[in-house]
């Protein structure tokens, strides 16, 4: 028997699912951070720190310990709770009402009201949640032996939320909200959705049982691959957006001296490194999101 959660105990559910699945990918996030900074608007590609994401995580952990691929953790268990908390717990009260606008069943699986569903969910999330992912961004960008970026030492999160309002102003903590709202839009809109629909595909056409492993891991495997393909360029602005400089203008407001918005930060990273260049950290990408799709979906559906 299917048990229907409430808006409350999805939250909660999401927010212990994301919690439980960051910990496992926290490291490839950290490596592909440091993956998109490096050669940043550089046309011959700058200096290469780091060769691939294995290459970041074993220097990483050799420079730099347990503390140095774990690094950013702590705030990324609050980013969870907002993020994933949100999406998971608005996606099912917005589709099911969304449904019973068109004239659909509650429990019908329509694509249209699922990506809806799933967008505006992540959007709430990704705008509560911006203050926490511009901390954790800036702190796994940050390396006392092989930097790549802008680098910012922070001792830990509170010290990075303090350090930021004294410097930037209460609007410091909103820095990439723009960035931030458009990778949400983006992977709220494929996550749930995708991982729904490829599991109903396989079930559907007899090569999995709705209920077995392995429809699971191919399902939630396929939706981690169709998410880091569709999201990536979102995300790499959304890194860059996060750590790039900042200067005072002469009204005293703080701004960005690399990037106005979203759009100049993808058009000048085109313009630069070329296509190429919105994929780089594509493999710590899927890595991260692989097994943070697994995780939070399997979380959730035993909470």
């Amino acid at each position: 028997m299917v048990v229907q959660l409430s808006t409350l105990e999805g939250f909660v559910c999401g927010g212990l699912a994301g919690c439980t699945a960051v910990t496992f990918s926290n490291p490839a996030e950290v490596a592909k951070t440091r993956m998109q900074l490096q050669g940043e608007l550089m046309k011959t590609g700058g200096e290469k720190v780091y060769k691939n994401v294995f290459d970041v995580l074993i220097k990483t952990w050799r420079n730099e310990g347990i503390r140095g691929v774990q690094r950013g953790l702590g705030p990324a268990y609050f980013y969870q709770v907002a993020l994933n908390g949100s999406r998971l717990g608005l996606y099912e009260p917005f589709r099911r009402w969304s449904n019973a606008q068109l004239g659909y069943t509650p429990t019908e699986q329509v694509m249209l009201t699922s990506m809806g569903a799933g967008s505006v969910s992540a959007v709430v999330g990704s705008f509560l949640g911006n203050p926490l992912f511009l901390v954790k961004t800036r702190m796994q960008a940050y390396s006392p032996a092989l930097p790549v970026g802008t680098q910012r030492y922070y001792r830990h999160a509170w010290d990075a939320l303090s350090t930021i309002i004294r410097e930037e102003g209460m609007k410091g903590l909103l820095r990439g909200w723009d960035a931030a709202i458009l990778r949400g839009a983006i992977g709220g809109s494929v996550q749930l959705p995708s991982y729904i629909w490829s599991k109903n595909q396989l079930v559907r056409h007899g090569l999995g049982d709705p209920d077995s492993a392995s429809t699971f891991l191919l399902s939630s495997s396929i939706a981690g691959v169709i998410l880091c393909l569709v999201m990536q360029p979102a995300d790499t602005t959304l890194t860059r957006m996060y750590n790039q400089p900042t200067v005072k203008g002469p009204d005293g407001r703080t701004v960005g001296v690399l990037y106005k918005n979203p759009i100049d930060c993808l058009w000048k990273t085109f313009k630069a490194e070329g296509i190429l260049g919105w994929y780089k950290g594509t493999t710590a990408h899927f890595l991260r999101i692989a097994p943070h799709t697994r995780v939070t979906t399997l979380t959730c559906a035993l909470s």
